[in-house]
């Protein structure tokens, strides 16, 4: 059964030396340094605002925090390497002094910006183009030896949208992460964590199939990381906005959880952490 995967599958990560232990689900807290993420109360440009949102996040639980200053919300603008890397550096190297036995996560497709943060202090690279909107992103990913999340997703944030088509989204996803985690084990990548990449290059019915068949994933014996908070594929179905989405995202991020999802990526850490709480109650009973 799917609950016994993600129960007793043993699952560690090596992050910058700490061996981190995803038998037990973990949660990753969201802290978005741009103007115009989707989600406005996950906004945190500011280094003090980031370092309050961090401290609030790992105080509720949080195993990971993920920092991205590039909006890959659809049809977000471009911006340059040298505008992405000023707004996130500051507040790597920041929450880092601060909260050094916290494990940082950066959520960038450029191989520039991903070095320069694991320099500054972070730990994780979260990749929402899988190496594919960077030719060089696998190579740094194994020269700096760190733990890799691989993201499916098709075009880019601009042209994503209209790339929404599958003749199986489940197969053809599962095939990318087959591909993908071969050339990176190729190159000496140790530790990969597979994102389906809810809502990137997928419509709802897209995203709910891929959520059904979850646990189908493990047969590459990789971590699973699930991100489907407040996204449109919860709210757009109920009638609501983002900012009510957050009964809906619990209760995705509980299915997720039955289906042997390893890290849930949250805007909300206190709830996701009660969802892994009862889900482990529950197993134990």
């Amino acid at each position: 059964m799917a609950k016994d995967t993600f129960f007793h599958k043993k699952v560690t990560l090596n992050a910058g030396g700490k061996l981190i232990d995803l038998s037990i689900p973990k949660v990753m807290g969201i802290i978005n340094l741009t103007p115009d993420s989707f989600y406005a109360d996950s906004r945190q440009p500011a280094v003090t605002d980031a370092l309050q949102q961090a401290e609030k996040m790992l105080a509720d639980g949080a195993a990971f925090l993920d920092l991205g200053a590039y909006s890959s919300r659809p049809g977000a603008d471009d911006i340059s390497v040298q505008e992405e890397t000023d707004r996130l550096l500051p507040v790597v190297k920041a929450i880092a002094k601060q909260f050094p036995d916290a494990v940082l996560s950066i959520d960038t497709f450029r191989a520039q910006v991903a070095e320069a943060a694991i320099k500054a202090g972070a730990h994780i690279i979260n990749d929402i183009s899988g190496g594919q909107l960077d030719d060089a992103m696998f190579a740094t990913v194994a020269r700096l030896q760190v733990p890799y999340i691989l993201m499916h997703m098709k075009g880019n944030p601009k042209t994503m949208n209209q790339l929404a088509t599958y003749d199986d989204v489940f197969n053809e996803v599962l095939d990318y992460f087959t591909d993908r985690y071969l050339q990176l084990k190729k190159l000496g990548v140790n530790d990969v964590i597979l994102d389906p990449g809810f809502g990137f290059a997928k419509k709802p019915g897209h995203g709910y199939a891929l959520l059904n068949r979850l646990e189908e994933f493990n047969r590459l014996g990789l971590p699973v990381l699930v991100g489907v908070s407040r996204k449109k594929m919860i709210y757009d179905q109920l009638g609501l906005t983002a900012v009510e989405a957050l009964n809906g995202t619990t209760v995705l991020n509980t299915i997720a959880l039955t289906k042997g999802a390893n890290i849930l990526r949250v805007h909300d850490v206190k709830e996701a952490v009660q969802a892994v709480k009862l889900m482990q109650l529950l197993h134990n009973e």
